[in-house]
């Protein structure tokens, strides 16, 4: 091409991974405005600011698929967790919990609401106000949301401990279906929760059914991920195949010791339904889970950590086991006396991650919490791991594999147009990493270090995060819709 038409940025000499799962190859990448603009032989591109990135990988931009980001991308936008790990679009409201669209004037969120803050943080009457918020933040990545079917219950329903009347169920579809015309992408459950726990199925359907009538999705974190995670597979089935509306199955899991193995037959079960019907899945690459300090979820045949607590903030990042020692009391009694309190649990085997992690049908999601005062360390550590450990280490996928699981598949199955894929024409969501020595540098005893290895993150065409002290960052994320909805709504 002729000197005299320089592209805004030229990455040169890449090794371009495109998402699709298709092997690698080198390649100058060019981006002009928000878009890709050419990808062309090495060397043969020039730009206003050409960025040699001569033995690194260039991949799409990395789509965070569960996470509870909703508040922290309002009052840290910069999002350091997220845009250090190479992820540039975040989906929030997971679990059935969202912080749109619910106001709370008189008493503080249930458990697991407080998960994404306090009462003054719940403002937001309808999803157009979060959607106006979040642009109005800028935050460093793209927002997609999920409404919570627990965030309904809590704003139609006076007790929580019982199924929705008709009337309620009604209530909760039409404050669902505005949102869903608001720009949300689909609902999310928390079954396993209090405040969803009583829902029957006919419940869970008609919401559901909102989000498929809108080319919307349903995501779940399960009734249960023990000794009835099979039976609540079939609950989520049946849920998608009534409301005839596609399905991810959150974070999944066979927790506690007596279901190690199971996920030969949980993945089985998933591939015979996914025959008939659209079924995806998400995972984090740890052994552990974390979620609010429960009671019941209690083993003392496993490591406990506590991540916060509201009466007692100082033990947090100390084990349940030495708290209670050191209190001469059980630690069904320490749990009493910290909550409200969140905890680590460590109750999964690590074959049963690795078998799912590497199931075609699973994508990569952090779930983590970032208000926790002792994170687990998927917050800042999930994708840099997935990358580094298991597949450059422990060679359970190639990194094409990995990549696709992080990019063209979240894209796909949340309908996120010319996201996702490295081609020409689609936004610049692009991350360079060093494939040699990508890492997560996250431990459970030092959570909020940033992992190694990514030099580089552009969102809709702009450094968002960069090792280079040469190349300043600047947000430019944006709320995105799914697939056919009028953009006006992202203005």
């Amino acid at each position: 091409m002729t000197t005299r038409h320089l592209y805004d940025i030229v990455l040169r000499n890449g090794t371009v991974i495109d998402g699709t799962g298709a092997p690698r190859y080198m390649a100058d990448v060019a981006i002009q405005g928000d878009r890709i603009a050419a990808i062309r032989s090495p060397g043969t591109l020039k730009g206003s600011q050409t960025i040699d990135i001569e033995g690194l990988v260039v991949s799409p931009g990395f789509i965070d698929v569960h996470t509870h980001d909703d508040r922290l991308v309002l009052i840290d936008p910069s999002m350091q967790p997220k845009v250090s790990q190479g992820i540039a679009t975040v989906v929030v409201g997971n679990c059935g919990i969202s912080l749109s669209p619910l106001k709370l004037t008189t008493s503080d969120p249930v458990p697991p609401l407080n998960l994404l803050g306090s009462k003054q943080d719940f403002v937001f009457d309808s999803m157009l106000d979060y959607v106006k918020a979040v642009n109005h933040a800028v935050p460093a990545v793209n927002v997609v949301a999920l409404v919570g079917h627990s965030t309904l219950r809590v704003a139609v329903m006076d007790d929580l401990d019982r199924p929705a009347s008709a009337e309620e169920t009604q209530q909760m579809r039409a404050i669902l279906r505005k949102a869903l015309a608001e720009g949300a992408a689909g609902l999310s459950s928390g079954l396993y929760y209090q405040p969803a726990n009583a829902a029957e199925m006919d419940e869970l359907v008609e919401l559901a059914k909102e989000a498929g009538h809108a080319g919307g999705i349903y995501t779940t974190h399960m009734r249960d991920e023990d000794d009835f995670v099979m039976e609540s597979l079939q609950e989520t089935f049946e849920t998608g195949r009534r409301a005839e509306v596609p399905v991810v199955i959150s974070h999944h899991k066979c927790a506690g010791r007596k279901n190690w193995g199971r996920s030969v037959d949980t993945l089985r079960m998933i591939e015979q339904a996914a025959a008939t019907q659209e079924i995806h899945v998400d995972a984090y690459p740890y052994s552990a889970c974390s979620t609010v300090l429960r009671a019941d979820a209690i083993d003392e045949s496993i490591r406990i950590i506590i991540t916060w607590s509201t009466p007692c903030p100082e033990v947090a990042g100390r084990d349940l086991a030495d708290i209670a020692a050191e209190w001469q009391i059980s630690q069904h009694e320490a749990c009493e006396r910290l909550s409200p309190a969140g905890a680590v649990y460590f109750d999964m085997s690590e074959d049963d991650v690795q078998r799912i992690l590497a199931h075609p049908l699973v994508m990569i999601g952090s779930d983590g919490i970032p208000h926790d005062s002792h994170p687990h360390p998927r917050l800042w550590g999930t994708f840099p791991r997935v990358l580094g450990h298991y597949s450059r280490d422990v060679g359970l996928f190639s990194l094409e594999e990995a990549v696709r699981k992080m990019t063209s598949l979240p894209a796909q199955r949340f309908g996120l147009p010319q996201r996702g894929t490295l081609a020409n024409g689609n936004f610049a969501d692009l991350v360079v990493f060093d494939p040699a020595t990508i890492s997560d540098a996250a431990t459970f005893e030092q959570p909020i270090t940033p992992a190694v290895g990514v030099a580089l993150l552009l969102v809709n065409g702009q450094v968002a995060y960069s090792t280079r002290p040469d190349l300043a960052s600047q947000r430019n994320g944006r709320y995105l819709t799914r697939s056919g909805m009028n953009t006006l709504l992202a203005n």
